[in-house]
This record gives C-alpha cells, sequence and structure tokens, in this order.
C-alpha cells in the first residue's frame, strides 16, 4: 500500500516551515512526499492579488495530483496549511490528519508583546541586524498586503463550520509559547473534531514554528507512529 503526505505551509510562509519534518519522514519512510508552495507565498513573496480561493484550489490541485500517483493520502498543516488541511479532509478521501500550530484562531498579543520587547533589547544593543525574529517579521510586515491578511481571516472562518465534521484520525501539535496562535487554540480544536482517535502534544518550550523547536525530535516520532498505526 503505497501512501503520500501532502504537506501544507502556513500564511506568508513557504515549504521551509514544514521542512525538518518533511526531512525527518524522508528520512524514516518511502512515502512519497509534496510540498507545494501556494500562490503568492515562498521564499519571495507577492501576495497582492491572490485570494483564500486560490489557495484553496493550489491545495486540491496538490491533493489530487498526489492522490493518483499512490493508494492513500495523509495531509500535514502548518499554521494557516492546518485550516487548509481540514478543508480537504471535508471534501476529499484523506487518511490522517497532522495539524501544526493550526490557525483556527490567531495572533496572541500577549507573547507577541514579548517577543517584540525581546526585540527592543536587542535593538537598544545593536544587535537587531542579526535577531532572525526580527528579519522575519520586518519582511513580511514588508511585504505582506493587508488585502492578504484578510484573505486569511475569511479562510479560517470559512472552514470553522466543517470542523464538527472531521472523523478521520488527527494528530494536532501546539507549542505553549506561539506568538501567532494562542496555545488554547489546540484545545478548541481537539474538542471541535469529532474524530474518535485524536492526539494533543502540546509543547512547553514551543513557539509559532513549531517544526524548529526544541522538543521536535520527540514529537515527530510520536506523529510518525501515529501515522503508521493501522
Amino acid at each position: 500500500m503505497s501512501v503520500g503526505v501532502l504537506c501544507i505551509h502556513g500564511f506568508s510562509g513557504g515549504p521551509y516551515e514544514v521542512e525538518p519534518f518533511t526531512t525527518y519522514l524522508r528520512t524514516h519512510t518511502n512515502w512519497l512526499i509534496e510540498e507545494p508552495t501556494l500562490s503568492g507565498h515562498g521564499e519571495e513573496l507577492q501576495m497582492r492579488g491572490f485570494t483564500a480561493k486560490h489557495w484553496l484550489m493550489d491545495a486540491e490541485l496538490a491533493f489530487r495530483a498526489l492522490a493518483k500517483k499512490v493508494d492513500e493520502v495523509i495531509v500535514v498543516g502548518f499554521s494557516m496549511g492546518g485550516i487548509i488541511a481540514l478543508y480537504l479532509a471535508k471534501r476529499y478521501k484523506v487518511k490522517k490528519l497532522v495539524l501544526l500550530s493550526a490557525a483556527a484562531k490567531y495572533v496572541s498579543p500577549k507573547q507577541l508583546v514579548k517577543d517584540f520587547k525581546m526585540l527592543a533589547t536587542e535593538a537598544y544593543h545593536r544587535n537587531l541586524s542579526n535577531n532572525e525574529l526580527f528579519l522575519r517579521y520586518r519582511h513580511k510586515f514588508n511585504h505582506v498586503p493587508l488585502s492578504a491578511t484578510i484573505e486569511f481571516m475569511k479562510l479560517v472562518r470559512m472552514v470553522e463550520p466543517y470542523y464538527k465534521d472531521i472523523k478521520i484520525p488527527v494528530y494536532i501539535v501546539q507549542g505553549k509559547l506561539d506568538g501567532i496562535v494562542p496555545y488554547h487554540t489546540a484545545r478548541f480544536l481537539f474538542d471541535q473534531l469529532t474524530s474518535n482517535e485524536k492526539t494533543l502534544y502540546l509543547s512547553d518550550t514551543g513557539k509559532h514554528h513549531i517544526c524548529y523547536g526544541e522538543d521536535c525530535s520527540e514529537w515527530f516520532s510520536n506523529v510518525l507512529s501515529f501515522l503508521k498505526s493501522s
């Protein structure tokens, strides 16, 4: 039985956001793993003019193409990609779901304030140009139009009614220090989904980019065991 894994990145991101996990899967399985780049996304952001419909269609086309090559498809979604993964699970035959920092709710002001305080401290000590977090945020502030952010919010609202219809096995991973998605979002999703088989992993040290967390080797292996179980 051949297995395919479709990995969907987050809003204003790219496949690099899930790369540590996809690398792990490639190392430990012979599964076919696809990581499409949504319209306007990737290393060079060109988001103006693209809408939620474009991103959902990108994911659907990638899913259909993968489903033609394998017997079973697993969908992994990070942040907004987690919401798109739920959309696919409602419309297509998905074997299992993995939701990473899924953006059912977004922006934890408390953690953002902490992150920006850290940036302010670094700026004071003239270290800002070396701070990866600052460089990421600055790039996004400069390249993400408000219209795209509104489309992201539309997408989340559009998929929310589907949560109760999701019955397939699901594994949810969420960082408690996530500054974009409040960590209680994971519990909300866990309660909303009607799957009989569902697992919630809360990382004490995890931030939004959960695939780069200190404890990722632990949950990577847990998720793989979940995906391999019949």
